[in-house]
């Protein structure tokens, strides 16, 4: 009851004032007792409105009836200037935006009068009009949710309103109380260099090992796999074990229950998202890079080397790893396992076609699954939920290849994050920002987790309702209750200008995919082109941090020196090796990251 006190009466007493001042002062020619009945009026509807999506949408959530009253009583009045007013916003189409843009527009105006238009457009074209914003300064959207994978971008060039500085200026009256910026576990990979806060996170979902625990169960194929490989079948820790899986559900065991069963999955067709396959974090996961988080210190999982914050170059002859041989047997297996035991039609996919397919019932295992898709496989009647709504699947930390040390990332973490523009003008950044703070407000939270699976806050992970509905999550809420969280981050710093460089991804690696180069001649190429895209970048000039490429040496010079990169080994398959998910589980409820 304390802490409920103490809550309420801070929302009380730090921001109505702003609001008061605007509402109390009657307007010219007016009669000031009809204007002070309207805005009576007008107060009590808000104020019914608030109580209404308390009790019949935002259910449940970390606070009481009274705190979330009291949040949202503090969003009527910072929003009194701007009440009537419209803004426009824009994200990716993913569960949770859908929900922000159907229910949580409609809320937010019942409850303060501001009006939102959300739009919702592919992530590629939310790149390009935030590009063509800030490359002309026209004010096209007044926030968006773009992924933190820009940080570096955004730091750089300095278009980007820092949310530091901003709540605590210009933007101090419409900065939630109640915020809380530490329980956003995001909240390292939108700080800058600087220390400053760029972004706000408002979902964020990991690449994680999806694996069917039923199959893996199963006392007769446990009993084959042992006699074949020589150790137990269950959650591969490196990615030997995880290739003797694919084989073996692929090649030995091909049927169950009448159905053929492949043991990968992936996607391969000559599309962007084919680069995000790769620059989210693929690299890392093999061992590309230097011991570090967010991200490796000084050589990144891109490959990009920096020197202090300036990014120096990305081919091994100027220090960085992009093309070298951990990359190259990064590409060398994810090519080769697409062929040898993914389905046949996954070669000809994109992110979002191959994203469903594991919930068709013939997937065994898929080593590079986003967690956004949990949503989407946790359907009742799906071939992979049982009657009771729980799933046959788990989901479980990523194995890692031969190149990969203790201390390095491990995997990927989109964090779609809300990022305002200097080019907006300032009282639609204000309306826009308290929008993007009732998105993921203590208050609605909780319940867009539910719906989107894809969490922000660390209270509602560990909140009681959600210790109740854990187990229809595959994992996912162990995963982010674990301290093994950490090791799954964005995009770092290290990129100065993402949609610059990461175009060339894509473009390379489908070349190497179709076979007209090998894995080598394919990173050399991307390498090179990144080192000149940096040396272009070094000649125009950034406002912050500019690439400052490094003189091309013999391979030799870099390879031979401590860390990345890393020469090639001598032997880059050791012997698998796998753990009980049942042990990994029981070490994460512990605290324990394995």
């Amino acid at each position: 009851m304390k802490n409920t006190l103490k809550y309420v009466l801070a929302l009380a007493v730090a921001v109505p004032i702003a609001g008061c001042k605007k509402e109390s002062k009657p307007e010219e020619g007016a009669k000031p007792a009809a204007t002070a009945q309207q805005q009576q009026a007008d107060l009590a509807v808000l104020e019914k409105a608030a109580e209404k999506w308390v009790d019949q949408e935002f259910q449940p959530s970390t606070l009481t009836r009274e705190q979330q009253l009291a949040e949202l009583k503090w969003f009527r009045e910072a929003a009194a200037p701007y009440r009537g007013q419209s803004i426009n916003v824009v994200s990716e189409t993913i569960d949770t935006h859908v929900y922000e843009a159907k229910t949580m527009t409609k809320a937010f105006e019942e409850i303060t009068g501001i009006k939102v238009k959300h739009d919702l457009i592919q992530e590629g074209d939310v790149i390009e009009k935030l590009q063509t914003q800030m490359q002309s300064g026209r004010s096209i959207y007044d926030m968006y949710v773009n992924d933190s994978d820009l940080i570096g971008t955004h730091v750089r060039y300095g278009h980007v309103v820092p949310l530091s500085d901003f709540m605590a200026g210009e933007g101090k009256d419409v900065t939630l109380p109640t915020l809380d910026i530490d329980d956003f576990m995001g909240k390292s990979f939108v700080t800058g260099p600087d220390g400053k806060l760029y972004q706000l996170p408002d979902q964020q979902f990991a690449n994680l090992y999806w694996f069917r625990q039923d199959w893996f169960s199963r006392p007769e194929l446990r009993e084959r796999f042992k006699k074949k490989y020589g150790y137990e079948l269950g959650v591969p820790v490196n990615w030997s074990a995880y290739e003797d899986i694919a084989e073996f559900f692929s090649r030995d065991v091909k049927e169950i229950d009448g159905v053929r069963v492949y043991g990968h999955m992936d996607y391969g067709k000559k599309d962007p998202s084919l680069g995000w396959r790769f620059t989210d974090a693929w690299l890392s996961m093999a061992g590309v890079g230097d011991k570090g988080l967010p991200n490796g210190k000084p050589v990144d999982e891109w490959g990009i080397r920096v020197e202090g914050c300036n990014p120096a170059g990305a081919s091994v002859a100027r220090g960085g790893e992009t093309n070298g041989p951990a990359a190259v047997y990064a590409l060398t297996k994810y090519i080769e396992w697409l062929k040898k035991y993914a389905p046949p039609q996954a070669a000809g996919m994109t992110f979002s076609e191959a994203g469903p397919v594991p919930g068709q019932g013939n997937v065994a295992q898929q080593i590079f699954w986003y967690t956004g898709f949990t949503a989407a496989l946790t359907k009742p009647g799906l071939p992979v939920v049982n009657a009771d709504g729980t799933p046959k699947w788990r989901m479980a930390p990523s194995p890692h290849g031969p190149y990969w040390q203790e201390g390095m990332k491990l995997g990927y973490q989109d964090t779609g994050s809300w990022t305002m523009l200097k080019s907006t003008p300032l009282e639609k950044r204000k309306a826009a920002w308290l929008y993007a703070q009732f998105t993921v407000a203590k208050t609605t939270s909780l319940k867009k987790f539910l719906v989107g699976l894809t969490p922000v806050r660390d209270s509602d992970v560990r909140s009681e309702h959600v210790t109740k509905v854990a187990d229809r999550y595959g994992g996912l809420v162990e995963f982010y209750r674990s301290p093994a969280r950490v090791a799954w981050t964005p995009t770092g710093t290290n990129v100065p200008d993402y949609p610059k460089l990461a175009q060339l991804w894509w473009q390379n690696i489908s070349l190497a995919v179709e076979g007209e180069k090998t894995p080598q001649q394919a990173m050399d190429t991307l390498a090179e082109q990144m080192d000149g895209v940096l040396g272009r970048l070094e000649r125009a000039g950034m406002q912050n941090c500019p690439p400052k490429l490094n003189p091309v040496k013999e391979a030799s010079f870099w390879l031979d020196a401590p860390g990345a990169p890393h020469p090639k080994l001598a032997n880059e398959k050791p012997k698998g090796e796998t753990v009980p998910y049942e042990q990994l589980l029981q070490a994460w409820k512990e605290g324990r990251a394995k």
